[in-house]
């Protein structure tokens, strides 16, 4: 498998190893092994939704235990093939850390390296670069209060404005204030992040933001005059989504979500 990195200009192609990889199951503790399994379910989920680009976005976690250790993806990899054990580990540089045969993007840790040295609650942060996404973050309004959905969104929604491919670190300090404490964060002409104490929680908030943004494009693809939410309700949405989810969080879905990617796109937590 062979390709070229759009976040790294005149960049070699990368050979990657197509074999399946030797289970690290063993070789890694038991609250390691089950991040790499939820965070492996993300990148399947991300393929499964369709919210991915190829292999040109990325969702980091913290690797439980071990301060300054993230998991990502082995670059090149297609999201629907990576697997608990094919994930590598990296510091904050984003270089690796076990010895492994599959390739990492440090320049595409960049963002990734920014909100999880700012945002110690931020356990993963998932970034792509989906339709609808790109699509709203590209209107000057940005996320309009259109639906349900989006009263949770804009609740802890920040706006970081486009300065490129995310490749220089002093564009780190800028992208860090844009974000704040919020969950939500739309790159401007670029894509949508979301940030979560759990791999979980990360996944259930990007549900949430496309299913805004594709809400909000097909408002407006309708052409008639849009309704908009009262602000005051907006106000209280996090207390609504906690009681919406009986205090569970993501952790009333992600099951869920495991069974449906088990049927769909078994393996990944091999």
């Amino acid at each position: 498998m062979v390709s070229l990195s759009i976040d790294s200009p005149g960049a070699k192609p990368v050979n990657t190893p197509t074999a399946c990889p030797k289970s690290r199951r063993d070789d890694v503790s038991a609250e390691e092994w089950r991040a790499r399994v939820d965070l492996a379910a993300a990148y399947r989920l991300v393929a499964l939704f369709k919210w991915d680009d190829l292999v040109f976005t990325h969702i980091s976690a913290r690797v439980p235990g071990q301060d300054g250790c993230f998991l990502i993806n082995p670059y090149g990899f297609m999201f629907e093939e990576i697997t608990a054990s094919s994930l590598v580990k990296v510091d904050a540089a984003g270089n690796k850390l076990d010895d492994t045969p599959y390739p990492v993007n440090p320049a595409g840790f960049t963002i990734h390296s920014a909100v999880h040295g700012a945002r110690h609650d931020a356990g993963c942060v998932l970034h792509v670069h989906s339709l609808n996404g790109i699509a709203v973050s590209a209107q000057k309004g940005g996320v309009l209060p259109l639906s349900q959905q989006s009263i949770f969104v804009l609740s802890s929604l920040g706006y970081h404005d486009y300065e490129g491919v995310a490749l220089r670190d002093d564009e780190k300090p800028r992208l860090v204030r844009d974000l704040g404490t919020n969950n939500f964060l739309m790159l401007r002409n670029h894509g949508l992040l979301t940030v979560g104490v759990t791999v979980a929680d990360a996944f259930l908030s990007m549900y949430l933001f496309e299913t805004v943004c594709t809400i909000q494009v097909r408002a407006q693809a309708g052409g008639g005059e849009l309704v908009h939410v009262d602000p005051r309700i907006i106000g209280g949405a996090q207390q609504q989504a906690a009681q919406v989810t009986k205090g569970l969080g993501a952790g009333l879905v992600w099951p869920g979500l495991l069974r449906r990617l088990e049927r769909a796109l078994p393996g990944y937590d091999s």
